[in-house]
């Protein structure tokens, strides 16, 4: 079905999407709302009060007023109010948009849907861990679309959670179980991630408490996934062909329609939204121009993504491994990546590095990524980062943080080659050495032409009318479009 008679003003469907508040669910939610938009869909884009106003002060008020089909509107996340330019506590974010975003949600919707401008809502795409949405779906007698922001290997991995604790995997007996050797144990019955160990699961596991909320909360999530009318993955299907057939029989209709990034760019992006971004930090400028007087391939992009946070020994040992592996770097460190006061870095390292090295607190990461200079990134396996340094075909050193990360950093090294992984315990000589093998090294290169294959097989998901991406994109929009009211 062309969806081409939408685009006058009041037949368009209405989608309201609702990500959860943290950037890296942020980002991809905003592209899937540009990719809707430029289908015909009118966007109602609901952040939370506490991150508009986070939005207001990097971007600016021209930034969020949107456009007569593109619209922002805001709920309360229901905690506390405060002004830190921070990423908020994750596991009370989850607590509290369970417990208190639906009343405010309903009350949007309504709202919405009484307009005398706008076309009355038409379907909600979520974020999957927003799943309260299914409720106000049912109310208001529209479809929900839930989208999963992570890796379909982490949805995967969520799903076995509750097998982990029939088994007695989790929880730990004691916490030296986290240091003796168990975390190396095999799990063995999940289909596409034969020989997995216990330590690339998501690292909420890793709890001695059988009644953990993190646990408990993922679980459901991903379990509420089977009640909404399509699930929604930021891959490819040659990516996570593994994970994702096994899948097929216990979900709804999923749509893998990634890479995010290059789908919105194909063939070109909507010039009308170039306006309408969502950097919670201000993004730094000169790092683009930076980079242009660099060699190809010769620089080491270091970005720990949005939540991840270390202690200032290991800052120092990250900053000398660097230093000592004399490769040029550009090197993203946030206000708040730094446990406590503010990441200091020693005197001696920045005016022995100032010649190769550019440290800045956000940059535009997939520009980053594309330019001929990057030659490997150093990063926390992050889903968002992680399929943009696949995209643009840059290889990786993981240092996963938290949650899925770890799984995706198994997959990275494990099964696609494309990583590999640096201890948790991080050292100065360890970092110096992966550096140099990144760069220069055998396996370095190996990884490099790994690389570049997933990037052609991504370009291909999003290519012509036949690329899987695009074809699950056009069966999504029909079924956003065309799934009949309750």
């Amino acid at each position: 079905m062309e969806i081409g008679y939408l685009l006058k003003e009041n037949s368009r469907p209405h989608a309201v999407c609702v990500p959860f508040p943290a950037q890296g669910h942020i980002n991809p939610m905003l592209k899937l709302a540009k990719l809707l938009h430029q289908k015909g869909f009118h966007i109602t884009f609901v952040n939370t009060d506490f991150n508009h106003k986070r939005l207001l002060k990097s971007l600016g008020p021209e930034t969020l007023q949107g456009l007569p089909t593109f619209r922002f509107e805001t709920i309360p996340d229901g905690l506390p109010p405060s002004d830190i330019d921070a990423t908020q506590d994750v596991p009370s974010l989850c607590d509290s948009t369970k417990k208190t975003c639906l009343g405010p949600f309903i009350s949007l919707v309504s709202r919405l849907n009484e307009s005398k401008v706008d076309p009355p809502v038409s379907c909600i795409v979520a974020d999957n861990i927003m799943s309260f949405t299914l409720q106000a779906g049912r109310e208001f007698g529209v479809p929900v679309a839930l989208f999963w922001t992570a890796s379909v290997a982490g949805f995967v991995a969520y799903m076995n959670y509750r097998q982990l604790m029939e088994k007695g995997f989790v929880p730990l007996k004691d916490t030296s179980y986290l240091t003796n050797g168990y975390l190396d144990t095999i799990i063995d019955w999940i289909p596409g991630m034969d020989g997995i160990q216990l330590k690339y699961m998501p690292s909420f596991v890793r709890t001695t408490n059988a009644d953990d909320f993190m646990v408990h909360f993922a679980l459901g999530e991903v379990e509420n996934a089977r009640n909404a009318s399509a699930v929604i993955f930021n891959t490819f299907d040659r990516l996570e062909h593994e994970v994702l057939e096994p899948l097929s029989s216990i979900l709804p209709p999923i749509y893998t329609i990634g890479p995010l990034n290059l789908l919105l760019n194909n063939p070109v992006p909507d010039k009308n939204l170039d306006s309408i971004t969502s950097s919670l930090w201000k993004e730094e400028p000169g790092c683009l121009e930076w980079l242009d007087l660099r060699e190809p391939s010769s620089v080491v992009y270091v970005n720990f993504g949005s939540v991840t946070v270390m202690n200032p020994e290991q800052l120092i040992e990250f900053a000398w491994g660097l230093a000592n592996s004399e490769k040029p770097f550009l090197w993203v460190i946030r206000p708040d990546l730094v446990t406590g006061d503010s990441a200091v870095l020693p005197g001696e390292f920045v005016n022995g590095t100032k010649q190769r090295g550019l440290m800045v607190s956000w940059c535009a990461q997939e520009k980053v990524l594309r330019h001929p200079a990057v030659g490997g990134f150093l990063t926390h396996s992050g889903w968002n980062s992680t399929m943009e340094s696949l995209a643009s075909g840059v290889p990786m050193m993981c240092w996963p943080f938290f949650a899925e990360q770890q799984t995706n950093c198994w997959f990275c090294c494990a099964k696609w080659g494309v990583g590999m992984e640096i201890d948790n315990d991080v050292k100065r000589e360890e970092i110096e050495r992966l550096v140099r093998e990144l760069m220069d090294g055998e396996k370095g290169k190996e990884m490099k032409k790994k690389a570049m294959e997933w990037k052609r097989l991504g370009e291909e998901a999003i290519a012509g009318a036949s690329g899987s991406s695009i074809m699950k994109l056009e069966k999504l929009i029909n079924e956003l479009v065309l799934t009949p009211k309750n």
